[in-house]
């Protein structure tokens, strides 16, 4: 069992506990508990494995038994007794924007809810506005919610399919018949939200390869398996299909595999004025005039035979990159290791998990040299924002807490509420006292698009917003953006020097990434911000890279690729001269 398999049972406990109204302590206890397994820095499993988690902060001996049992059963009787007290459609319910266990627990109760199929059928009939707690908004809501979520089935997010593909790849890396392994299609691309994983292996003994692909931990079914070709479907529903390749063939299937439609067709018109023909094999003579045939070890090689610098995955979109490459002008693109800090983070404060020394510590980890901390202004009552005197103090905590900190340093800032008229929640007195300010929409969502667009240039036309944050509000595969004119918005930008943020939190990746070629050559700058509630969360920095590569992104683009001590005089100048 994985890590992220454990916290998922002890979260998933902690929601059954609550729909059975149990103690809140016993409740709070199994999700601190899935923290602390999320984020506690060794191997965890191991130490599981050998039941040594005895003294570990958070792990006490109820939960160290429940661990050493998942460990070394791959399961957990408790969750399954306790999950086998509720109707499995349950669980689909907690995938809808806007419902949590205490609204789940009603309509179970109430009105006898197993499912999503349920609750559409109630919405319909009208029966769910006349519960307590709920009304005629609340019933049209949950239908967009379900429409929304039958709209994207079989459809996920980039982030939530990241650790899978890895674990598939370490697997089949380790391999013995196993010379080359690679992930294709729109995941190596790097697409906001992937129907499948394509894997690629070399290798010379491709029935081993298949047969031991179908045996891999996690495989619900198996839909195919022949010599060179294997697809199965993983537990979470995402299909994973694999096709071993000779050697010489990896690179051709690579290219084929990883290229969008219209890219791959694209490069065969190219091969074809050379009279050969490209597939996912090889190059073949179409003609006895044709040249001859290139010699080929890598992907690089093929594009170099076409006339073409060589195309990052992430650009193969046909969007530019074709003309770009004949002409040498793709952009060398932006790389994990140019990053120096990042900007929108959470505190205890707010609404985030961990201490400022906490995230300060774990930023040191990552090799930043420093770390904004954002923590949510008053309107956010959601999230516990914070009002006047206690951003001040937190501001006071920072400044203080840098004294003890070399080559390293927290900046204050903070996540200012747009409100709905475009002024700001805090006071341009309060924001003078900060090192930066992200501005953000956190609602209203509902406005026109003109007057969207308005309110939010209103914001950045202030001259204490440093960064505009998540700007269309959207959550990948749960809430649509809101409307808004993006492109004025960049405009905007571009005349008021407002950075704007690429949001990497997986679920929101915003701005999306077919606009920053666009904001690039305005000369908006971005800054790529995990928006951590945790520490482990500043990991998203990873999913911002890759979204900024394939929106045309370098390093001079990117606004938290410069050093402490740069970033630290542009923070000390006039928004205008920026």
């Amino acid at each position: 069992m994985s890590r992220e398999e454990m916290v998922t049972i002890l979260e998933e406990i902690a929601l059954l506990l609550e729909l059975k109204d149990e103690n809140p302590f016993k409740i709070k206890a199994y999700r601190s508990g899935a923290e602390t397994v999320r984020s506690f820095p060794d191997d965890i499993v191991a130490l599981a494995t050998a039941n040594q988690l005895t003294g570990i902060k958070g792990i006490g001996e109820a939960l160290r038994d429940k661990l050493h049992e998942m460990a070394t059963t791959g399961k957990l009787a408790f969750h399954e007794n306790l999950r086998a007290e509720f109707p499995a459609g349950l669980f689909e319910l907690f995938e809808l924007q806007g419902l949590g266990a205490k609204k789940i627990k009603i309509l179970h109760r109430d009105l006898g809810l197993c499912s999503v199929a349920d609750l559409k059928q109630a919405c319909l009939e009208n029966r769910i506005a006349g519960t307590p707690g709920f009304g005629a908004k609340t019933q049209n809501n949950l239908l967009e919610a379900i429409a929304h979520r039958e709209s994207h089935a079989g459809i996920f997010r980039l982030g939530n399919v990241a650790h899978v593909v890895e674990d598939m790849l370490d697997q089949l890396r380790n391999h013995p018949d196993t010379l080359r392994v690679a992930v294709c299609g729109s995941y190596r691309r790097a697409k906001e939200t992937v129907h499948d994983i394509d894997l690629l292996v070399a290798t010379s003994q491709p029935t081993e390869i298949t047969s031991f692909f179908t045996t891999l931990p996690g495989i619900q079914k198996i839909l195919a398996h022949g010599e060179t070709k294997a697809s199965v479907i993983l537990d979470n529903g995402l299909q994973c299909d694999l096709r071993a390749v000779s050697n010489a063939q990896f690179p051709f299937a690579l290219q084929y595999f990883s290229g969008s439609k219209e890219h791959n067709v694209a490069l065969r018109q190219l091969s074809l004025r050379k009279g050969w023909s490209l597939n996912e094999y090889d190059f073949t003579r179409v003609n006895d005039d044709a040249a001859p045939l290139p010699v080929v070890h890598d992907e690089k090689d093929i594009y170099e035979a076409l006339g073409l610098s060589f195309i990052e995955p992430e650009l193969r979109e046909n969007m530019g990159e074709i003309e770009a490459a004949q002409h040498g002008k793709l952009p060398r693109l932006i790389d994990i290791s140019n990053l120096r800090g990042t900007f929108h983070n959470h505190t205890t404060a707010s609404d985030g998990k961990n201490s400022l020394e906490e995230m300060a510590a774990a930023a040191q980890e990552l090799g930043l040299q420093y770390l904004g901390i954002a923590d949510h202004s008053k309107s956010s009552f959601q999230a516990n924002g914070l009002h006047e005197d206690r951003l001040l103090q937190q501001c006071a905590n920072i400044r203080a807490l840098n004294e003890s900190l070399d080559g390293f340093r927290l900046l204050a800032g903070s996540e200012v509420d747009i409100l709905k008229d475009g002024t700001l929640d805090f006071s341009d007195d309060i924001l003078a006292q900060l090192d930066y300010c992200v501005a953000s929409v956190h609602n209203a969502f509902t406005l026109s698009e003109d007057d969207m667009t308005r309110r939010i240039i209103r914001a950045m036309e202030n001259e204490h917003v440093t960064m505009l944050g998540h700007l269309t509000g959207r959550l990948l595969l749960k809430r649509e953006a809101y409307s808004v004119n993006i492109a004025k918005i960049i405009d905007c930008a571009a005349e008021t020097r407002t950075v704007i943020e690429l949001n990497c939190n997986p679920m929101r990746l915003d701005m999306d990434w077919r606009w920053w070629h666009r904001a690039r050559d305005k000369g908006v700058l971005c800054s790529i911000n995990p928006d951590a509630h945790k520490t482990e969360q500043l990991q998203f920095l990873h999913f911002g890279v890759r979204l900024a590569r394939k929106g045309w992104l370098r390093r001079e683009d990117v606004i938290n690729t410069l050093s402490l001590e740069k970033i630290t005089e542009w923070l000390k100048l006039p928004k205008e001269k920026r």
